[in-house]
């Protein structure tokens, strides 16, 4: 991958916080360190709008995924004349979203219809629905377990999709306690999570 680092104007690699657009122009050019600011910067607000859209966290995180891994191919689509860059993520995570439900839908319907021509039950929603519910009781009980600050940290920027900056702001707390916050308790979280399977 080539480096682009230090670009003149853009703030990468210099100790300024670089944007969306200019971390999306050094991606473009295959710059690593640049993807990573840019996930950081972008990952809750896309995860938050996916999570909304597709509601299964597991199929959400799944499609932030390669909404991200598409970033990583793709950034040299991007047209600054058109808008920013986080709308232009934003548009990508929507568009992949609903691509996602659409799917969903279209094969729940198909099994449907073959389960009717085939003359057995359809496939047993209460199930679904009961291990659905076990899944969002183990989250909030693992949720429960982090400290107040992460526990709101993790929420801010991951359930209702703003940015760590913002969600410094809102906390009115230094964008590296919230980082830092933010780390411990995904690191928790995945811990007490892993112990569900």
């Amino acid at each position: 991958m080539r480096g682009t680092r230090g670009r003149p104007g853009c703030g990468h690699g210099e100790g300024a916080r670089a944007t969306a657009d200019e971390l999306l122009v050094l991606v473009a050019d295959g710059d690593q360190r640049a993807f990573e600011e840019l996930y950081g910067l972008v990952s809750g607000p896309l995860y938050g709008l996916v999570r909304r859209v597709v509601r299964d966290p597991a199929q959400s995180e799944e499609v932030a995924q390669e909404v991200l891994l598409e970033l990583w191919r793709c950034a040299a689509r991007f047209d600054p004349r058109r808008g920013s860059a986080l709308s232009w993520i934003l548009t990508l995570a929507h568009r992949r979203a609903v691509d996602r439900v659409r799917s969903a839908r279209a094969a729940g319907e198909r099994e449907q219809r073959e389960a009717s021509r085939a003359g057995e039950p359809a496939f047993d929603q209460v199930a679904e629905e009961v291990e659905a519910g076990l899944e969002r009781e183990w989250v909030r009980r693992c949720l429960n377990r982090l400290t107040t600050l992460q526990r709101q940290s993790v929420t801010l920027a991951y359930y209702d999709g703003y940015t760590y900056r913002e969600v410094a702001e809102r906390l009115s707390l230094p964008l590296g306690t919230v980082k830092t916050r933010m780390r411990d308790g995904l690191s928790r979280l995945r811990h007490c999570l892993g112990g569900a399977v």
